[in-house]
């Protein structure tokens, strides 16, 4: 519903839309809604997590086991409920950050209509609406300036340009910038989906997957067991079937059931459902830890993408500086002045700063000189500042006293400064904003001289308002010819106390940072150099418009540059797509609309904590007070993540090679599988599982290295191999030696698969004592702990008969004592031959032309 404006606005000739031309564009879809909608539903995230390959495998082995009745040997199960669980509460929370994502501040806006000005609701403009764009408003919808009263926009969360732009008459403005000061009466030429903001907006709430290294590899391991655990399962349930006397004595006797259960053991051993398990919480607890520093993660698979980052873009303003102005220094240009013409001038600059309503700059000088103790002084008259004109004057009983840009303050006055000039310039180019402090002496006041009728007008334009005429009244005054410069200022943006000690310590990681800014590049070089950005190297700065268009020819010039200024918001995206061509895992930092599509692009996105609500939607890590000194800390959590999960990784995958290996030899000579499904979830939560997930949890920042799978397999294999042969000769030699019937003796099958799984179990801890090393600290009492723990067990009743533990005795001791010492001697074989086997190979396989 729209509602009549009592606001007086200036009189204009334009009636606007009609309301039947209002109701036509809005059946025809001409009106400035969006759809806030994300490309996947709850259905869809639920359905990709439910419908797993990793949940199928363990569903089908769990319900398997249910079938038979041995509700106990199907407890691996509930880790399918613990891992989806987290992956759809991880995804419906992002689900939910993007369908908030609106660039645009929903609010009423001024438009008119039918010859009078209403305000309507954001989505209610249409196209072809004339639109009063006000001070302090943000544009809602694209569209051409009809008329304009002084307008000044912000434009730099869409163009990361940090000065306001001053518009005129037959301009284009964008949705997403926000006025600053004056007005300006705008036909909408682009609404809804159409205008520039939604776009960036559509573009941006594409959902994207972050890439997890440590899940591919995860996932590749799942699918190579897929194709050995749907046949093996097969041949063993045919194996265990075939050695209790084959089918028609196994159904009439319900011994299948135990053939069901055993060749379970083999299959749920071979997946590393922990590893998953493991892989998640891990993400998560880190996700807390960063938490705790104030450092937001929005996907958790992001923390490992911050151990892999080897290429940093840095928005200047918010990142490297906070985007705050600070007064430096005022410089007389009178080499000879002394100490009271200092003062006096001091206090003519913090008199012409004091202003109703100063600027940014203002502020800044007068928050600085309000530190060394000034205060407001005499003055007659004043001019404000005005973009328009560049300066601003007071009027004082010793002269008139004018502050502005300097390169338009002296080239309106008489005389040569070029020198002043040169001075300005080279301040400029070491990074300070440079102003310029003029005076006129009373006896050459000028009859330009703004009147106090004139200041009151300005000062009304300045606060917003606008005159009858809608004359622009800045343009009128002029500066007195005859004033004389007598002191530059110097400000500069506020640059982060940590920046320099941040971005030292991605040097010595081996990160290359670059600066990425909106501003003029030597401005943002000055910046770059005055935080060492490149060490005691001069910082490369370059105009990104010179930068070409092709990615690997951008790609080429980019290995060269080290800041870049006057980037657009495509060139930001572009930047990351070429630094991906070279293989570069990149990470974007930034706080403004215009950086939200690069954000998205990046392989991580890292956002400030004051940014626009869409780029903190699109990032996968927010830094929520805003500090860059928190980075280091965030790329440590994700070497630790990374580094730890290889190590784990090595650990759950010595199971999965032992299983498959265990489970070829018992279909290939026909035996009772040697262990139960409980055996392997007892020993591998022992050995395993849970000192897997503290040895995760360690510190450890050892630089990411690629070669995550390899590793993992070139260390597994030895492990498996040695575990596999140990527990397979038990097997095959103990029933010999100690005569017992494991086909037709229930209590001697237990007692091989007792002895079986005493046999797994020690060799599970000489794994983890392995994985843990260096042994001599707190990870050798872990080994410890938990190799006690499961001596424990067993020798408690409930646990001992939950999980079918028995204590050998007698004759079956010495077996087992044998079995062991034996089962010592192949580990330490396997771990000299395996390697020596696998480099043999492989060296094979490359003088045939195979890559490893």
């Amino acid at each position: 519903m729209s509602a009549t404006a009592t606001v007086n606005m200036p009189d204009i000739s334009e009636t606007g839309l009609s309301a039947q031309e209002v109701s036509q564009r809005i059946e025809s879809g001409q009106s400035n809604a969006v759809k806030t909608s994300t490309s996947r539903s709850v259905k869809d995230i639920v359905r990709a997590n439910v419908f797993t390959l990793f949940n199928g495998l363990i569903f089908v082995a769990m319900v398997m086991v249910l079938l038979t009745g041995s509700w106990k040997d199907s407890v691996f199960g509930f880790v399918i409920i613990i891992n989806t669980g987290i992956g759809i509460v991880t995804e419906l929370k992002a689900k939910r950050t993007l369908d908030k994502l609106s660039i645009l501040v929903a609010s009423d806006f001024l438009v008119r209509r039918d010859g009078n000005d209403v305000e309507v609701p954001h989505n209610e403009i249409v196209l072809g609406d004339l639109l009063w764009i006000r001070s302090g408003e943000q544009v809602p919808a694209d569209g051409q300036i009809v008329e304009t009263w002084g307008l000044e926009l912000d434009e730099s969360m869409l163009t990361g340009e940090s000065r306001t732009v001053r518009h005129k008459a037959g301009e284009q403005v964008y949705s997403g910038a926000t006025a600053v000061s004056g007005m300006a009466l705008v036909r909408v030429n682009a609404v809804g989906s159409h205008s520039y903001a939604a776009t960036l907006t559509a573009q941006a709430k594409v959902y994207k997957k972050t890439v997890s290294d440590l899940n591919k590899g995860i996932n590749t391991i799942l699918k190579f067991m897929t194709f050995l655990v749907v046949p093996l399962c097969v041949l063993l349930i045919l194996s265990q079937v075939h050695a209790v006397g084959g089918w028609n004595h196994a159904i009439a006797t319900g011994e299948w059931r135990a053939a069901v259960v055993a060749a379970v053991a083999g299959v749920v051993g071979m997946i590393p459902e922990g590893l998953v398990l493991l892989t998640s919480l891990n993400f998560a607890v880190a996700a807390m830890r960063l938490a705790r520093h104030n450092t937001l993660v929005q996907e958790l698979e992001s923390v490992e993408t911050l151990a892999r980052v080897d290429a940093l873009n840095l928005d200047k303003t918010g990142t490297i500086t906070n985007g705050s102005i600070a007064f430096h220094q005022l410089i007389m240009l009178d080499a000879t002045a002394n100490a009271d013409a200092e003062k006096e001038t001091t206090q003519a600059l913090y008199d012409c700063c004091n202003e109703e309503q100063p600027n940014g700059t203002g502020k800044a000088v007068l928050a600085g000189l309000q530190s060394q103790g000034y205060e407001p002084g005499q003055i007659t008259d004043r001019v404000p500042f005005s973009s328009a004109r560049k300066w601003s004057a007071v009027v004082k009983p010793d002269g008139i006293w004018t502050m502005g840009a300097p390169e338009v303050m002296i080239s309106a006055l008489d005389g040569d400064y070029a020198d002043v000039l040169d001075q300005v310039n080279a301040y400029a180019n070491d990074g300070n904003r440079v102003l310029l402090v003029a005076r006129s002496l009373p006896q050459s006041a000028t009859p330009t001289a703004p009147s106090s009728e004139g200041a009151d007008e300005m000062d009304s334009l300045v606060s917003g308002k606008v005159s009858s005429e809608g004359a622009d009244i800045a343009d009128s005054l002029r500066l007195d010819p005859h004033a004389k410069p007598i002191a530059l200022v110097l400000c500069a943006e506020q640059i982060r106390v940590d920046a320099e000690q941040t971005l030292a310590w991605f040097r010595e990681q081996g990160v290359r940072c670059r600066v990425i800014s909106g501003d003029n590049p030597v401005t943002v070089g000055a910046i770059a150099r005055k935080v060492k950005l490149t060490g005691e190297r001069e910082p490369v700065a370059m105009d990104a418009r010179k930068l070409p268009d092709d990615v690997n020819e951008l790609a080429r010039v980019l290995e060269n540059v080290d800041v870049l200024g006057r980037v657009l918001p495509n060139q930001k995206k572009a930047i990351v797509e070429a630094l991906h061509a070279q293989g570069h895992v990149v990470a974007m930092t930034g706080d403004g609309v215009n950086d939200a599509l690069a954000i998205k692009e990046a392989d991580l996105g890292i956002a400030m904590g004051n940014a626009a609500p869409a780029t903190k939607a699109v990032a996968q890590v927010v830094l929520v007070d805003s500090k860059f000194s928190h980075l280091p800390d965030v790329v440590a959590r994700g070497r630790q993540v990374m580094a730890n999960m290889e190590r784990v990784a090595s650990l759950f995958l010595v199971k999965t090679v032992y299983s498959a290996l265990i489970s070829l030899g018992v279909v290939l000579t026909q035996i009772p599988y040697p262990y139960l499904p409980r055996h392997i979830t007892y020993i591998g939560a022992l050995t395993i599982g849970m000192p897997a997930f503290i040895l995760a949890l360690a510190p450890n920042t050892r630089r990411y290295i690629p070669g995550f799978l390899k590793r993992v397999v070139k260390f597994a294999l030895p492990g498996g191999i040695a575990t596999a042969l140990s527990v397979l000769m038990a097997a095959w030699v103990l029933p010999n030696i100690m005569g017992w019937n494991v086909i037709s003796n229930d209590a001697d099958l237990a007692a091989q698969r007792a002895t079986s799984a005493i046999i797994l179990f020690v060799m599970g801890v000489f794994v983890l004592a392995r994985v843990a090393r260096p042994l001599n600290s707190w990870r050798g009492a872990l080994v410890a702990v938990f190799a006690a723990a499961g001596v424990i067990g067993a020798f408690i009743p409930f646990v001992a008969q939950f999980f079918a533990l028995m204590i050998p005795t007698g004759a079956t001791l010495l077996a087992t004592v044998i079995a062991l010492a034996s089962a010592a001697v192949i580990f330490a074989l396997c771990l000299w031959l395996v390697p020596l086997v696998g480099h043999a190979a492989a060296s094979m396989l490359r003088r045939h032309g195979f890559t490893i």
